[in-house]
């Protein structure tokens, strides 16, 4: 179902708000999907996936066994945005260096811009700093080669990353969650760089599984046990129009 639409992967890492970005992405009427950080590559590459977002996650990047996906996503050569543990994972592939923060940041924090890039077009409006949600006891402490650093905040020097040759995003704090004012324009920004279509609509979607029910029913005969829930009642919809006529249904 997923070859025929843009589709942005986000690999999970066990943040607590992975499925919050999956959400935020498909409000923005882009399709998402979430699978398992260590997802292979011949996977990823059957998805074919427009751009990859690496979640957060409560592990360190410093532990000798740490959540790590396989290091070839970043010769996919599509557009990869990093958040919180994300961007440490990043910054810590490419060699930079991840410190202990003394002082641990949970919660809202401002967030200045330090640099114009396409990721966060119209986020600042003529304003310097921005309200952010951060939650995180580590931090970026230098920078890996080739990535340059274009936000702080009020703990870190380093809160926001970039690679222009790799089309690679890292941020410290957390776009897909409310409390980030600028969020929902990270994100919606990040689904133009990957060159995403908002074609993740109502309509859309039923067309695609009345489709994909004609394509599975064929000529075989239907048996639909029906609840009368919203979930049973939907499935019934689909399938009467997948067949052209009404069904004749099982309540239960």
């Amino acid at each position: 179902m997923t070859r025929n639409r843009d589709l942005i992967l986000i690999l999970d890492f066990g943040s607590q708000y992975t499925q919050l970005i999956a959400r935020r992405i498909r409000e923005l009427g882009i399709f998402s999907l979430v699978e398992p950080y260590n997802i292979s590559i011949s996977k990823i590459r059957e998805l074919n996936p427009k751009g990859i977002v690496l979640s957060g996650g409560p592990n360190s990047v410093n532990f000798s066994k740490t959540l790590r996906p396989r290091k070839d996503i970043f010769n996919l050569k599509i557009p990869i945005l990093g958040i919180c543990y994300g961007m440490q994972l990043i910054a810590k592939e490419f060699g930079g260096t991840v410190v202990k923060s003394v002082k641990k940041e949970f919660g809202h924090s401002v967030f200045k811009i330090n640099k114009k890039i396409n990721l966060f077009n119209g986020c600042n409006n003529n304003l310097k700093q921005c309200s952010v949600w951060m939650s995180h006891a580590d931090k970026v402490d230098k920078l890996p080669k080739g990535f340059i650093a274009v936000g702080s905040s009020t703990n870190s020097k380093i809160a926001a990353i970039y690679s222009s040759k790799m089309n690679i995003f890292g941020l410290q704090f957390h776009p897909e969650v409310t409390h980030t004012k600028i969020g929902k324009n990270i994100l919606d920004n990040f689904s133009k760089i990957c060159g995403c279509k908002k074609s993740w609509t109502a309509s859309s979607i039923s067309k695609s599984l009345i489709e994909k029910a004609k394509q599975d029913i064929v000529k075989e005969k239907v048996i639909l046990a029906l609840s009368g829930g919203v979930d049973s009642s939907v499935v019934a919809a689909i399938l009467s129009k997948a067949i052209g006529k009404q069904l004749t249904c099982i309540f239960y």
